[in-house]
């Protein structure tokens, strides 16, 4: 339902994904392309919904460079043990990533700072991404 894809902070969507900034991120700027197909499984996207979604992270990699990553990490991660979240729906992860992005708080407390105001953050990448998500 598209109608309330602000506050759930979800800038795109179109008939095979849709992109949401992530509500627990581990950067400032870290969103999931997520498919619209329901599964825990990768092997159950179709050939068409993979390629797709690859196409749909070339686009996310170039909404984060511009938005001012230096580099990215991004990938699925698959069931418990692969570290997914939401283990029953795959979703494709890019996280944005600047030299020295790691600090003490991380190194010995195992813990993440925020820095950045969220919704500050999702109305930069929304409107960069205007450029590159335009749906046909």
């Amino acid at each position: 339902d598209s109608e309330n894809d602000d506050e759930n902070y979800i800038f795109y969507r179109d008939e095979v994904c849709f992109f949401v900034m992530n509500k627990y991120p581990y950067n400032p700027g870290h969103f999931m392309i997520i498919p619209n197909k329901h599964t825990a499984n990768l092997e159950d996207l179709s050939e068409n919904e993979i390629c797709h979604i690859a196409k749909m992270s070339q686009k996310g990699v170039k909404i984060l460079k511009e938005w001012g990553a230096e580099g990215l990490n991004m990938g699925f991660n698959l069931g418990v043990a692969g570290g997914a979240g939401i283990p029953e729906h795959i979703h494709m992860q890019l996280v944005p990533r600047l030299i020295r992005d790691t600090n003490m708080m991380t190194t010995l407390s195992e813990t993440r700072v925020y820095s950045s105001d969220f919704d500050k953050v999702y109305q930069e990448i929304k409107d960069i991404s205007r450029k590159y998500l335009i749906k046909k």
